[in-house]
């Protein structure tokens, strides 16, 4: 049976260390939020152990705090974790042919920071085999995770005790910033960020965060029709 590499699993544990220094604190504020909305702590736990995405979290408790209808709340969470199916294909290559038990703990662990360190580190090293690849994938996910898992813990346990508006709201765009910069490599990454961006604060208006929706299905067919044309541009040539 194969084992996970430990060299590759540290060295993955090494470089997802600045990560935590945004995780914790988001964590905390999460476990903050679903307490005052009402949750137990088993419930928060469970929301934060299984869905692990923490703007999924987010995005979908305040709409639960907001009364949204229960079909816009899953359709809202889904559409913004739309991103990890994306995640998973790009992988494929990398952690295709390790073992099953490795690819399904990866898929778990598969949220932004892994992604983005690990598609670097294949890129850097590209003759490492699958095993190697996911011991370093796992590396990130697993510390992160249990980051994540403690600091939202924390946070119910301490409620009120830990201000919600204790000056974090920058982690989410800083983290997703410092994940999405180094991706965007051609024109049809730059075209579909710069879309979202610009939907998104035009269709802020719209309910439930609707047009988050709305922004990410026009950013994805703006990329995709931009791929195409840069394409057929480089065939032409």
């Amino acid at each position: 049976m194969a084992k996970l590499i430990p060299s590759r699993f540290l060295r993955g544990a090494i470089d997802g260390l600045p990560f935590h220094l945004v995780l914790v604190p988001f964590g905390a504020i999460f476990g903050v939020i679903a307490t005052e909305a009402g949750l137990n702590l088993v419930q928060v736990m469970g929301f934060t152990v299984l869905v692990i995405a923490g703007a999924a979290q987010l995005t979908a408790m305040q709409l639960m705090i907001d009364n949204a209808p229960t079909l816009v709340v899953i359709v809202t969470a889904l559409a913004v974790n739309l991103r990890m199916a994306m995640y998973s294909a790009s992988l494929v290559p990398h952690l295709g042919a390790s073992p099953f038990w490795m690819r399904a703990l990866a898929a778990y662990f598969l949220f932004d920071q892994p992604y983005a360190l690990s598609v670097i580190a294949y890129e850097k090293e590209p003759n490492r085999s699958a095993v190697e690849k996911v011991s370093y994938f796992l590396g990130v996910g697993i510390p992160l995770a249990m980051s994540w898992y403690v600091a939202t813990l924390a946070g119910a346990l301490l409620g009120e005790q830990i201000p919600a508006d204790m000056g974090v709201d920058f982690a989410v765009p800083l983290t997703f910033i410092a994940v999405v910069a180094p991706m965007l490599r051609t024109v049809a990454h730059v075209a579909t960020a710069v879309t979202s961006v610009v939907l998104v604060l035009v269709l802020s208006f719209m309910p439930y965060g609707s047009g988050l929706l709305v922004a990410a299905l026009i950013a994805l067919f703006v990329g995709a029709q931009v791929e195409l044309w840069a394409e057929k541009r480089k065939a032409r040539m």
